[in-house]
């Protein structure tokens, strides 16, 4: 028969597997680092997972498919259920969620974080990009988000020693990103998690002033009292001031 049903551009598909765990059908599956269709009887058509896609990479068309098996749907689900979790090999080949570290010490104040000898990376979860972390991620619970614009780590030399450590590293660019997108994601996390607070890294450069707008206005959408810090980073790689970030915050426009 023909009907509605998913297709997948695996050109622009990343592996992130956001549409997996956004498909209540399981009928999606990530093989060989991109997303695939299991079975088509597993597939209603509705599309559901489209707004799960970072990349812009499913698609509703209209082609020879069999009958939507609701019955198969269950016996699937039921199996899932009982299937073990196994983490990814590699948390660096896609954006599936990865706690680097135990998430007790990913959530502990700064001042009792350490580093290891020599100056050691303290990145405590992947994805970073903001765009990539599905709300759920069980890192996200009871952290501390550092919500940083993606020209502050390699300006500032202090980025992992200074604000990483105790921190979930959330990255992205408010000048050519799509805000919005940023505000709503980022008021998801507040919402489905018990957020401690949040530190807005951001460059001295105007467009950069986005970062603090787009924390303002998710914690609003949000309707939680997550306090927050902004901190702007100069180009020499110095701390030019900090301070509260109030809710709310100037209208989301076009930015620089």
């Amino acid at each position: 028969m023909k009907r509605k049903i998913i297709e997948i551009d695996e050109s622009l598909c990343n592996g992130c597997g956001q549409c997996v765990t956004g498909c209540a059908e399981g009928a999606l599956q990530i093989i060989d680092g991109v997303a695939k269709i299991v079975a088509d009887h597993f597939c209603d058509g509705l599309g559901a997972c489209i707004g799960h896609c970072p990349t812009g990479a499913l698609q509703i068309i209209e082609r020879d498919a069999p009958e939507f098996d609701e019955h198969a749907v269950e016996e699937r689900l039921a199996e899932l259920k009982k299937a073990p979790k196994t983490p990814s090999p590699c948390g660096c080949m896609s954006g599936a969620p990865v706690t680097m570290t135990p998430c007790q010490t990913a959530n502990a104040p700064t001042a009792q974080a350490t580093q290891t000898a020599g100056g050691g990376s303290a990145l405590a979860a992947w994805p970073i990009k903001l765009r990539l972390v599905p709300p759920n991620a069980p890192f996200l619970q009871g952290a501390r988000l550092l919500l940083t614009a993606d020209c502050v780590p390699p300006a500032f030399p202090a980025f992992h020693s200074a604000f990483l450590p105790g921190r979930i590293a959330l990255l992205g660019c408010p000048k050519f990103d799509d805000v919005q997108s940023y505000v709503d994601k980022l008021a998801e996390i507040l919402r489905q998690n018990d957020i401690v607070d949040v530190t807005v890294l951001q460059m001295e450069v105007p467009c950069c002033a986005g970062m603090s707008r787009i924390a303002a206005a998710a914690i609003a959408a949000s309707g939680k009292a997550v306090p927050a810090t902004q901190v702007v980073v100069t180009r020499r790689g110095e701390i030019a001031g900090m301070q509260p970030l109030a809710a709310g915050g100037a209208p989301l426009g076009k930015l620089g």
